[in-house]
């Protein structure tokens, strides 16, 4: 039988691959492990494998050196996929790649001195993209709304989970995991019409609900913003009155 000459062995496309950052600001095993403990409550599935991107910029000069093939056995235990380290000196980047890990470098946009430019008008500014929803989303089903909003007005069920470099707002029963502004964007929230989710983020901090919501937001109207470092849950009737 003669193959089909038209269909290629491998395909190699651009996808889109969300990361969450595990920016170091200690490098001693224990202390990172107390801390990753204390963030997920001993939750198991707190982080459900992730692909993560270490960033070791906040580490003073006087670190000790990184044990990468633990500190990738750390991030695992705890349901973290280490893909890559950024912000690396170059005194580090063998022990990464040895240990199997990417450089992510980080390229600063080059600054140049423009001439003179006459005068025009500005542009209207575009209106910010958004992702429609219509239709539920299943557990295991994962959408992302990159470089946009996401709404969606169908059930999110348990074990699903939506993405959005901007604000989410769900019209129906939120009752998966929710992070708004995956990109860094701190004044993104997230809306619902029915607040049941088992975990919501926003910029990177994230809260979850093992114990349940209280009775007076469980199914009720809310919205999730980002106050400082701390997550907060207010009905739309109260966040009417702030």
């Amino acid at each position: 039988m003669l193959k089909n000459k038209s269909r290629k062995p491998i395909e190699i496309k651009i996808a889109t691959v969300v990361a969450v950052s595990a920016i170091l600001h200690d490098s001693d095993p224990m202390a990172l492990e107390a801390a990753l403990q204390e963030m997920t409550g001993g939750t198991a599935d707190f982080f459900d494998n992730e692909f993560a991107v270490i960033d070791v910029a906040a580490l003073g000069a006087d670190r000790p050196p990184i044990d990468w093939p633990q500190l990738i056995s750390l991030l695992k235990k705890y349901r973290l996929n280490a893909v890559a380290v950024r912000n690396a000196p170059a005194e580090m980047e063998a022990g990464i790649v040895t240990s199997g890990l990417s450089i992510d470098h980080v390229v600063a946009a080059r600054q140049e001195v423009a001439p003179p430019a006459v005068p025009v008008a500005a542009p209207a500014k575009a209106a910010a993209s958004t992702m429609i929803i219509d239709t539920p989303i299943r557990a295991g089903q994962r959408i992302y709304a990159r470089d946009a909003d996401l709404v969606i007005t169908a059930t999110v069920n348990n074990g699903a989970e939506i993405i959005a470099d901007g604000s989410i707002h769900v019209y129906a029963p939120l009752r998966g995991r929710a992070l708004a502004g995956a990109s860094g964007d701190t004044s993104a929230r997230i809306f619902a019409a029915s607040m049941e989710a088992e975990l919501v983020s926003i910029a990177g901090v994230y809260r979850t609900f093992e114990n349940g919501l209280p009775p007076e937001q469980k199914g009720q109207p809310a919205q999730i913003r980002l106050s400082g470092d701390r997550i907060d849950v207010l009905s739309l009737n109260s966040a009417s009155r702030n």
